[in-house]
């Protein structure tokens, strides 16, 4: 199989690239995972389903590490992902898009790294740009084209789930400078750099936090902000990886510090 440069890591509601595909199983050495390979003019496209085709993987569950090997042995360099989150911001209402631009880690138990010392030695990764700012421009230069609307950046909150955050975790949250919440992005962006992998997502907010406004969160209300975005969003990577970027407008690659 010839090398594949991008991959599409799809958050809930988004199973596909809505683009035809056939499926690949990797093995790795934490797991074998399945990944579709779709062509796209002229370019070989990895998709990914986070959960899994039928959302049976819980956040918590998730094999982060065996994803993001999967994708680096198919060759994948960049990555663009997507998120469903809830808004801790006022200014991010329900419905709107948002381009993540940094995280808050509060996970509990997940693995979080390749890097567990031994014959490796003592290894490090530069977070001072999470998700990479020249796929995130390039996204922003997409939405103008495709006229999405982009309500700002944001930065994230991941808790470990698969449980909502009470109010008062909200309210602390807010304190600390999130503007929206999920469930996932950690340790998969993480996990991306250490791999030299460029990596950008785009954040659905598919409800307020709790806590934002008056009564539950509702499961009907979320599936129907996915499916207002997620058609838009996948032809959006789509184009934008058809223009072949590469690597060299970033540090992504050159991210690990050995001591």
């Amino acid at each position: 199989m010839k090398s594949i440069q991008y991959a599409i890591i799809g958050g809930t509601g988004v199973y596909d690239s809505g683009v035809a595909s056939d499926k690949v199983s990797v093995r790795t050495e934490f797991g074998e995972i399945e990944v579709d390979i779709a062509e796209f003019q002229g370019n070989s496209i990895a998709f990914l389903a986070r959960h899994g085709k039928q959302h049976g993987i819980p956040p918590h569950l998730i094999n982060y590490r065996a994803n993001l090997k999967a994708l680096q042995k198919l060759g994948v360099k960049q990555i663009f992902a997507t998120a469903a989150v809830g808004s801790l911001n006022p200014d991010f209402p329900t419905g709107s898009l948002v381009l993540l631009s940094d995280f808050l880690d509060m996970t509990k138990q997940r693995p979080l790294t390749f890097f567990e010392g031994g014959s490796d030695g003592a290894k490090h990764v530069n977070m001072d740009d999470p998700y990479c700012g020249n796929l995130r421009q390039k996204l922003g230069e997409a939405a103008i084209q495709h006229k999405v609307l982009f309500k700002g950046d944001a930065v994230y909150i991941c808790t470990e789930g698969p449980r909502f955050e009470t109010e008062a975790e909200i309210k602390m949250m807010r304190q600390w400078g999130a503007d929206v919440v999920g469930m996932t992005s950690v340790p998969e962006v993480v996990l991306a750099k250490e791999l030299g992998m460029c990596y950008a997502s785009v954040g659905f907010v598919v409800n307020m936090a709790t806590g934002m406004e008056s009564g539950p969160i509702q499961l009907a209300e979320i599936e129907e902000m996915l499916s207002l975005n997620k058609e838009i969003i996948n032809r959006m990577f789509l184009d934008i990886f058809s223009k072949q970027p590469d690597q060299q407008n970033c540090a992504c690659a050159d991210s690990i510090v050995c001591l």
